[in-house]
């Protein structure tokens, strides 16, 4: 039997606000337990919610941003649970109307294909809190720090069948939310997480199998694993004739397996009702398009521009634009030194590699655009090697900021002086007669393989600073 898998995704994105979507205390993450709380946040008897309209900006924003509907009018409902960290005993969310609607988000795939990926819903709502198991033998504690934090939750069709169609959905929205600028998607700290809604059925079904819930998966690398583990014990269950029980499971990495949680509620457990403290949004037509004036150039764009007017491949072009900095700083580096290709090369290669090492990003780095678009440029003027600028690309890296500089207390200055170099050459030749008499005397192949002690020599002499092009053409000249 050959069992496929129906997966639909529900992404919860905390929007870039500086207060929570009901309530002015602060949205920003690490602070003490319960330092950013009032009176709203505890749901103290008699308070009454205010709306926070940035949240709602940025919503609208990313409805544009994938190209869905905006509903001109939608409300909050009260979706009823009882948790502890939920202290009102309801989440503010949005059900019956919420203020993006469908639309088809294109993601780029590794192949260089476009999969179109269906948008049913994202709804504005609020974070619940936190419970904590270990602070207190014996006891949960709860941080109310995050409760009330504005949330968008982007709900897809069930349109995905493998774990590679979900990480590059997931990676495709995450470039989107940070050119946005309406959320950071550090998932780290729960600015983004996954939940995965997994059945399978057989190849060529048209009926869905009962389906489970991921909940909160936090990394790229664990969501694809999660997928592959869960669809690997539903495989089991039901080849042994039982049936797959609908529940929400959490993925533990270290166990390498998924746990069941609780059952897996449906919509009507939750008693959505309109909240009566709330107004509906209202948003008209001049505001969509004041809105849409106003955004940036997207990710999709980007990398169409940078393939077809930069004349990167499709695959570099995607790489550098998977996240609004590394664009920006590659094209400022491409518009300085005049040459996008190599400037890709050095931000995919050299770049790329120190930052995996030092486990950091891009903008926590000392290295400046202008300084290496200068490296660059004196590569191409002739001034320095490769393995030279790779020295230079060291010390920039470690904080200094002056190519010139650099290349002056090194001694780093390539010789490209064809009086220079052809004296090096002449002496070479006059000082080795037997390996000069070898090399003319052998075929074209091992003539290669041979001027590579010359070439050796040549370095030596010139302390490793001699142009090797040049060095390389003077030296066949010379030999014959």
């Amino acid at each position: 039997m050959r069992w496929e898998k129906v997966m639909g995704l529900e992404v919860h994105l905390q929007l870039a606000t500086q207060s929570k979507i009901i309530s002015s205390s602060s949205t920003v993450f690490g602070a003490e337990p319960n330092s950013h709380t009032n009176p709203l946040d505890m749901a103290l008897p008699g308070t009454l919610p205010v709306l926070n309209h940035e949240a709602v900006t940025k919503a609208i924003v990313f409805g544009l941003g994938v190209g869905a509907e905006i509903g001109k009018v939608s409300r909050f409902d009260r979706k009823n649970y009882f948790y502890p960290d939920l202290p009102k005993g309801y989440q503010i969310s949005q059900f019956f109307e919420p203020i993006v609607k469908e639309g088809v988000f294109d993601v780029p795939m590794p192949d260089g294909s476009i999969f179109p990926v269906r948008i049913l819903r994202a709804h504005l709502e609020e974070d619940a809190g936190k419970s904590v198991h270990d602070a207190i033998p014996g006891q949960t504690a709860i941080d109310l720090n995050r409760a009330g934090t504005p949330l968008l939750e982007v709900v897809t069709e069930p349109d995905f069948r493998t774990a590679d169609q979900v990480v590059a959905y997931l990676k495709a929205l995450h470039a989107l939310v940070t050119y946005l600028g309406i959320s950071d998607g550090n998932m780290a700290e729960g600015s983004m997480r996954c939940d995965v809604n997994l059945s399978l059925r057989l190849e060529g079904e048209q009926e869905y199998g009962t389906r489970t819930e991921l909940k909160n998966i936090n990394s790229f690398r664990f969501i694809e694993r999660a997928i592959y583990v869960e669809a690997e014990r539903q495989q089991d269950i039901l080849e042994s004739g039982r049936a797959v029980t609908q529940e929400t499971r959490l993925f533990d990495p270290d166990a390498d397996e998924t746990r069941s949680m609780r059952s897996k509620e449906v919509a009507n457990d939750y008693r959505y009702f309109p909240d009566p403290d709330l107004l509906p949004v209202v948003i008209d037509d001049e505001t969509i398009e004041r809105i849409r004036a106003e955004l940036p150039e997207l990710p999709t764009t980007k990398r169409a521009r940078f393939a077809e007017q930069l004349g990167l491949s499709q695959y570099d072009a995607s790489l550098l634009t998977q996240d609004r900095p590394t664009a920006e700083f590659f094209e400022a580096v491409a518009t300085k030194c005049n040459n996008p290709k190599s400037a890709a090369n050095w931000l995919l290669g050299d770049v790329s590699a120190s930052l995996n090492k030092a486990g950091i990003q891009l903008t926590e780095s000392k290295l400046v655009a202008v300084e290496l678009a200068n490296l660059i440029l004196r590569i191409d003027d002739g001034t320095l090697s490769s393995k030279m600028a790779k020295t230079v690309f060291d010390a920039l890296w470690d904080g200094e900021t002056n190519v010139d500089q650099i290349i002056e207390k090194n001694g780093l200055k390539q010789v490209s002086d064809a009086g220079a170099l052809e004296t090096i050459v002449s002496d070479l030749i006059a000082a080795n007669p037997a390996q000069v008499e070898q090399y003319r005397a052998a075929d074209e192949g091992k003539q290669k393989k041979l001027i590579g002690f010359f070439v050796g020599q040549a370095m030596k002499a010139s302390k490793g600073q001699a142009n090797p092009q040049m060095l390389n053409q003077l030296l066949k000249e010379k030999l014959g």
